[in-house]
């Protein structure tokens, strides 16, 4: 019978840490979990705005940032950079190269980083020795692929507070996910990435944050975000219509 991990123990460990997306939820012993590690490229560094991988190049690992996040890119046809994605740390990177083999896309670290390298044939090798871990690589990537469908859903969103809300909202969703708060989170991106990810002019952003401020939903120091009422936050990220006027949050001139 495999014995559950000691979760102190799984801090200390470098694929212990990083793969916590692969691990934890799946259960893994701690002799199948050394398997896993043994497979793990131990961590590099990655400097602010480095491309772990970039568009045409074959899918050979995929990625995990043990700290630090990371934003997926395309250029439109005119040079512009569009923001495809963003990941937290725990969480895989290089999923677009599943279907052809190849990304379609470019990896920047939105800051220093560190991440582990997993080269794809061994993980998926291992994965059909381990239930366990095949399961949870399955659910990793379906998760991936909400996620794609879950920024679809903000672009078709005719209101921008809409997109706004539900972006904060799905974001500490995902910040819960890796066992941080939910509610009170740093932005590791910039508000013109935020801009460029929901398809938004980065004056709206900066509107809608301040909105949102000023109606008590979120308290936002730098990118610092504390989400105050989270029913209000939801109500606006769903479009569900609220029956009574909102009373705006005065501020107090000193």
């Amino acid at each position: 019978m495999n014995s559950p991990l000691d979760l102190a123990h799984l801090r200390r460990s470098c694929s212990q840490c990083s793969l916590q997306q692969l691990c934890l939820p799946a259960g893994i012993s701690g002799p199948e979990l050394d398997r896993l590690d043994d497979i793990v490229r131990r961590r590099r560094t990655i400097a602010r705005g480095e491309r772990l991988f970039r568009i045409g190049d074959s899918l050979a690992s995929v990625y995990v940032a043990r700290d630090g996040a990371f934003k997926t890119v395309t250029l439109s046809e005119d040079g512009d950079e569009q923001v495809l994605g963003f990941h937290l740390p725990g969480e895989l990177i290089g999923l677009d190269a599943l279907g052809g083999g190849s990304h379609r896309c470019e990896a920047v670290a939105l800051g220093d980083a560190n991440v582990c390298e997993v080269p794809f044939d061994q993980l998926t090798d291992i994965a059909t020795q381990l239930p366990g871990l095949q399961q949870q690589l399955l659910r990793v990537i379906g998760h991936s692929l909400n996620r794609d469908h879950d920024h679809m859903g903000m672009l078709v969103r005719r209101q921008a507070n809409e997109r706004i809300a539900l972006f904060l909202h799905g974001l500490g969703e995902r910040f819960r996910q890796i066992g941080q708060s939910s509610t009170q989170f740093k932005l590791p991106m910039s508000r013109e990435d935020v801009a460029r990810y929901l398809g938004l002019a980065l004056e709206t952003v900066s509107r809608g944050f301040t909105r949102l401020q000023e109606d008590g939903v979120i308290d936002v120091h730098g990118r610092r975000v504390e989400i105050v009422d989270i029913e209000e936050l939801s109500r606006l990220a769903h479009g569900i219509e609220d029956e009574a006027p909102r009373v705006r949050r005065t501020r107090k001139v000193s």
